[in-house]
């Protein structure tokens, strides 16, 4: 029996992570949810800076031009309100929502390659759109009314990986800029909170103040886990593993937090689950005839191919 190789590890062991954070927040589910976004910037900031120091990276910071900084900055709002919305809805028992979000991600992903690059889409491609067009109008009947929560992480995460895409920054030096850029912000209402004696950190029990200050911990690892891994692993791989998060984080809202899901709802997830079927089933055969076809001109004309 092969060893798994060290990429496929830490991509499942990044992914694993994501998928079970609802249980992390849980934890705190006493605190607020902007107080958790903000130690969840500050001890990120820490820990980073701390691995760019250990690694000797930190000039890297100081090689980075005015554009990069722009696109960080968009990124970090764009991060900051997915994660503000991610803490709120777990805490508020939409644990199952928030995985929608994540399983809609792909899908709205081929919608901004379409309305940004100008990419045509393919015959399955329209197929798997229209799917989760339905699934959103089924479920908007469900709810009652749109579902925002998902919607919302969907596009803001989409959303941040294509500005990050652009960035074209490594991930440890990437958190770095964008925890900094929340810092203040982040630091100053700390501040208040511990003036007017309303805030959990030192206030509440020692596990409280212990987890708040992890959640630098339980940002950064996976993030590094996944950094690890794209460069180990094909992306048709990382692609398959990113259900992986949402698959979890389903089941915890279903199995572990009992959160209902209605028959209806059941068919609008269904549908989602068959979208994605669809496109990934798509991008692996196109890759496969991509390769095929490469190939194929390297064996009838190895210098044409070369060149």
């Amino acid at each position: 029996m092969s060893t798994p190789q060290p990429g496929l590890l830490y991509g499942i062991g990044a992914y694993a992570l994501w998928g079970v954070f609802p249980l992390y927040i849980k934890l705190l589910e006493d605190t607020g949810a902007v107080e958790i976004l903000s130690h969840r910037v500050v001890w990120s900031l820490v820990l980073v800076l701390g691995l760019l120091v250990v690694g000797r990276n930190l000039g890297k910071l100081r090689t980075l031009g005015r554009r990069s900084y722009g696109l960080l900055t968009l990124a970090a709002l764009l991060i900051c309100a997915n994660w503000g919305v991610y803490i709120w809805s777990v805490n508020n028992d939409h644990i199952v929502e928030t995985s929608l979000g994540y399983f809609i991600n792909p899908l709205v992903t081929v919608v901004l390659g379409v309305l940004v690059f100008g990419e045509r889409l393919r015959r399955l491609q329209w197929a798997a759109l229209g799917l989760a067009g339905v699934a959103v109008i089924v479920l908007t009947i469900d709810y009652g009314r749109p579902p925002w929560i998902a919607l919302s992480l969907a596009f803001s995460f989409a959303t941040y990986g294509l500005v990050k895409k652009k960035a074209g920054v490594g991930a440890v030096e990437s958190l770095a800029v964008e925890t900094a850029v929340l810092f203040l912000p982040a630091l100053g209402f700390l501040v208040v909170l511990a003036a007017r004696g309303t805030g959990d950190f030192g206030a509440a029990d020692w596990g409280t103040t212990l987890l708040l200050a992890g959640c630098g911990v339980v940002t950064a690892v996976p993030l590094l886990f996944f950094g690890a891994a794209a460069v180990r692993v094909p992306l048709t791989t990382l692609g398959t593993l990113q259900y992986l998060t949402p698959s979890l984080q389903f089941l915890l809202g279903v199995a572990v937090y009992g959160e209902t899901v209605p028959p209806v709802r059941w068919f609008g997830f269904a549908l989602i689950w068959t979208a994605l079927v669809i496109l990934t089933a798509e991008v692996l055969v196109r890759r496969r005839r991509d390769r095929r076809a490469a190939l194929d001109r390297l064996v009838l004309d190895p210098a044409t191919a070369a060149g």
